[in-house]
């Protein structure tokens, strides 16, 4: 099931989601498919340690430069003293928990308002499995990264947990995670 197939011509606001405004995005970019190409950015730069700050301001989206943030978001990397870290904030792959459960979140919410069912509340608890021997190149057959991650949400709806389910597997993070992907890695010497 997709959102353009299920726009409803009923309240405005489900979920705290204008669905006629979605709606005009659904038919934009079924009309136009230049004007689903997005870019999404971050700068970063290192502190000390394991400390470094990112910076998320501009983007590209509905075929033009985004010029609505005056101001950037700041996130503050770093590792728990355990992992010889200064704890400034979370770590990245906490951040990529954060990223998961918020997108998972996010795209149920909108999905399930452009289909007229409504959601009272979602909470969710993440976990990801992570062997540090691979990061640390003690063990080469050892993954770098998470090498199991669980969600579990919590939505009060009258909808089916199945049907909630499909929706939140629309997310972009979740097929981030859940598949591969070519990330191109560059390094500039300064």
């Amino acid at each position: 099931m997709t959102m353009q197939n299920t726009i409803e011509e009923t309240p405005t606001k489900i979920n705290g989601v204008d669905v006629g405004a979605i709606g005009e995005v659904i038919e934009g970019v079924s009309a136009d498919a230049g004007l689903a190409a997005c870019q999404f950015r971050a700068e970063n730069h290192w502190i000390t340690c394991g400390h470094n700050r990112s910076t998320i301001q501009g983007f590209y989206a509905a075929g033009e430069e985004d010029q609505t943030r005056t101001k950037p978001f700041v996130l503050d990397n770093d590792e728990p003293a355990i992992l010889a870290g200064t704890d400034k904030g979370a770590n990245p792959v906490e951040y990529v928990l954060h990223a998961l459960a918020g997108c998972v979140t996010t795209t149920l919410v909108y999905h399930a308002a452009v289909q007229g069912i409504e959601i009272r509340a979602v909470t969710s608890k993440l976990e990801g499995d992570l062997d540090i021997r691979g990061l640390l190149g003690v063990k080469d057959d050892v993954r770098k990264g998470f090498h199991h991650v669980r969600v579990v949400l919590r939505v009060d709806s009258d909808a089916p947990a199945e049907d909630l389910r499909a929706l939140c597997l629309f997310s972009p993070v979740y097929d981030i995670v859940s598949n591969s992907l070519p990330v191109d890695l560059v390094v500039e010497k300064v």
